[in-house]
């Protein structure tokens, strides 16, 4: 099978993702909400039905179901979340949003890696990258995307400006003080006679 493939490393800044993932966030503990739970101890596996969430500090993972489970011989745990589709984001370091989503999100935690499979989508400030299959790598922030067959790995990488651009559409002009509206109204000649009566 024929694979296109794109690697794309943010330290050249080829897909706008400048900006570090939050440290803190990969140290936090691992929170799944679920409308109900089986564990299959036999295979030390736990299967989460949907609506799913997993939060683990700001990064949020929604899926239809989730299975949770160990490799042998490996000490990380594993969560599958899969969905139509499921999703991803994260807020980085510098307050902007990270997303992705795909039909099915394999989240290694101990290696803090990301594997987007089906109509796979990586998006944070209007710059995308959509293939089959996205590798991605949240602490070092870089990702491979591949796609099979005849399908293309697409990227869309918005301007340098953009953050500029988008900021300033939504600036709106400060309002001004009555002082200030007052100091702006045309200044009429004083009449010394009113002025004398006020005086008094």
């Amino acid at each position: 099978m024929k694979h296109n493939t794109g690697i794309i490393t943010v330290f050249l800044c080829l897909f706008s993702f400048n900006s570090l993932a939050k440290v803190d966030d990969l140290k936090q503990e691992v929170k799944i909400s679920a409308a109900s739970q089986e564990a299959d101890i036999k295979n030390n596996q736990i299967i989460f039905n949907g609506p799913v969430e997993v939060t683990q500090g700001s990064v949020k993972i929604n899926a239809d179901k989730l299975r949770a489970y160990t490799k042998e011989g490996a000490g990380g745990r594993i969560l599958v979340a899969t969905g139509n589709p499921a999703t991803y984001s994260q807020i980085m370091e510098d307050g902007r949003l990270a997303s992705a989503s795909a039909k099915e999100i394999l989240y290694e935690l101990s290696k803090r890696t990301l594997i987007l499979k089906g109509n796979a989508t990586l998006e944070q400030d209007g710059s995308q990258v959509t293939g089959d299959q996205i590798r991605y790598n949240i602490a070092k922030q870089q990702l491979i995307a591949e796609s099979s067959g005849n399908d293309r790995v697409i990227t869309i990488i918005q301007p340098e400006n953009y953050q500029e651009d988008s900021k300033s559409d939504t600036k709106t002009e400060p309002s001004k003080s009555p002082s200030e509206v007052q100091d702006e109204q045309p200044k009429t000649q004083e009449n010394p006679a009113l002025k004398a009566q006020e005086i008094k």
